[in-house]
């Protein structure tokens, strides 16, 4: 007979980061949590980025044309319009709610372009790291619409949308990925709270983009606020809590891979060695 398996060692906080203005693309104005000074990495997540204006200056001029060779991209909407367009023929409009899951592997050039010139672009873009293995496969895109990603409810003013990973025995869209990632974008009302299971191995992160949540249990837990990273430690499950105010809240998790990393701006390879011949790649065309 099988024995169930249920959560028993909570994840605590370990580390609180505030995120750091920066500009990307052609000037796009953008808040860094993961991939600066206060948190480079966190094995297997390279980088983490919120896009959040209202200000079309902010945003207007996009991602032009840009290579990447080595990781994985993952672009998550809440707000606007994003047109993705690549040298391989491919494009595709990412709405409010969807994702894109973009495996570069060998090499890929794309663009990532506003679709709007007016209101509010809201969402995040996240480096996952490829296994030495799977550096140079094929490019493939998962294009996510909205109503494709799973919604559940588990307990009273708590909804959680399943982008990856499994919660409460809902899979998400995402599949085929290494790192065998958890992505849940949790909503809390008032005074609600919920626990999240999360595969003990993995490294995991939560990131509250509106509110504040109580992260953790009892006396270990902590208040993180809107902008800012809580790097949990290891357990099964996590317990995330809003106080008198509703809260919003991505939590990610993923198998690292202990590897060694050499990143080279848009390319993320083993080796120098690696980098110099992805340059050399990308310089001749043949991405």
């Amino acid at each position: 007979m099988t024995t169930a398996s249920y959560p028993t060692t909570p994840r605590c906080v370990t580390r609180i980061v505030t995120g750091q203005p920066v500009s990307d693309g052609a000037g796009v104005k953008l808040n860094r949590i993961i991939g600066q000074r206060a948190l480079d990495t966190l094995d297997p997540f390279l980088m983490l980025d919120e896009f959040r204006s209202d200000q079309a200056g902010d945003y207007l001029a996009g991602f032009p044309n840009h290579p990447h060779r080595g990781f994985e991209t993952v672009t998550y909407m809440l707000a606007g319009r994003m047109r993705h367009g690549d040298n391989q023929g491919n494009s595709g409009l990412l709405s409010p709610g969807s994702v894109q899951w973009m495996t570069a592997g060998r090499g890929i050039v794309h663009s990532e372009m506003p679709e709007q010139e007016d209101g509010m672009m809201w969402g995040f873009q996240l480096w996952v790291n490829l296994p030495a293995r799977d550096k140079m496969t094929a490019p493939r895109y998962q294009d996510i619409a909205p109503d494709k990603i799973p919604q559940v409810n588990p307990a009273t003013g708590v909804a959680v949308r399943v982008i990856a990973g499994e919660f409460e025995g809902v899979s998400g869209p995402v599949a085929g990925v290494a790192t065998e990632p958890v992505y849940l974008d949790v909503s809390l009302d008032a005074d609600a709270s919920v626990d999240l299971t999360l595969p003990a191995g993995h490294s995991a992160f939560a990131y509250v983009y509106d509110g504040s949540t109580l992260i953790g249990v009892d006396a270990d837990a902590q208040r993180v606020t809107r902008g800012q990273l809580a790097v949990l430690g290891s357990g099964d499950h996590v317990r995330v809590a809003a106080g008198g105010a509703a809260s919003r809240l991505i939590v990610v998790a993923g198998k690292p891979l202990r590897e060694p990393v050499a990143k080279y701006g848009p390319f993320v390879m083993n080796t120098p060695e690696q980098i110099a011949e992805a340059i050399r790649d990308f310089q001749s065309g043949a991405f």
